[in-house]
């Protein structure tokens, strides 16, 4: 009987993920699973804010030699001058593009319940939280979130690819707009944005607190956007059971 049972929750998690009923028009999804999703997504924006912060105040030489040596000459500040053998480090962002694509893929499959089932986190997210007590949150306020992130990712790759992106936007524009040559974005945008990140899905993880979905929520009380965060609404999941 318990093999019997544990087959069936893994055919039901299977089936619904984390969703409520993925076939409902309005979708549900577990609170519980979306923040443990948080927790394991979060070392990908960690790595990205050590990544950036190496690449924009790390050493950009590399000493090859074996001795440095004093040239007994001084520059006009006093300075002691010394005669070293070194080289332009090369960054290669190969690794971070691919942990980047991985991180927008993502953000974008969890919106909607036939692209989920593609999501290996939220496959893996909802066995973890088969065991707990759901709570039912509208997809809706997280979409919005996760939007949010997305753009986030898309500056980050930008950052670390920008001959690409301009290619593609002088292509589009036939007129040459960004340069090919240097990178356009500023160095602080991405750096920042990680680590803001980084709070977000520490908030989302720990304190449970879905700082996308707040916004959401007051977006909507002034009118901007339609959908209603019924979680904000206090509903009675016991009615709705």
């Amino acid at each position: 009987m318990p093999a019997n049972r544990t087959f069936g929750n893994i055919v039901e998690v299977f089936r619904k993920l984390w969703f409520l009923d993925p076939r409902s028009d309005t979708l549900f999804i577990n609170d519980i699973a979306v923040r443990i999703r948080a927790g394991l997504l979060l070392i990908i924006p960690l790595y990205m804010g050590f990544t950036l912060y190496e690449a924009i105040y790390g050493s950009h030489w590399i000493v090859t030699g074996n001795a440095i040596k004093d040239t007994f000459d001084t520059d006009f500040d006093g300075h002691t001058l010394y005669s070293v053998e070194a080289i332009r480090r090369t960054l290669d962002y190969s690794k971070q593009t691919m942990l980047l694509c991985f991180a927008l893929f993502e953000m974008l499959s969890g919106m909607f319940a036939f692209t989920a089932r593609f999501s290996p986190t939220v496959l893996i997210s909802s066995f973890l939280a088969k065991g707990r007590a759901p709570v039912w949150k509208p997809l809706t306020p997280k979409r919005f979130a996760w939007s949010i992130g997305a753009s986030f990712i898309s500056v980050c790759l930008v950052f670390f690819n920008p001959e690409v992106f301009a290619g593609w936007v002088n292509w589009a524009l036939a007129h040459e707009v960004l340069p090919t040559t240097q990178n356009y974005l500023p160095k602080w945008i991405p750096l920042v944005l990680v680590w803001v990140c980084v709070g977000f899905m520490w908030m989302e993880t720990v304190l449970g607190f879905c700082v996308g979905c707040k916004v959401h929520s007051l977006l909507v009380k002034v009118g901007l956007m339609r959908d209603e965060c019924e979680a904000c609404n206090n509903l009675t999941w016991n009615a709705k059971a």
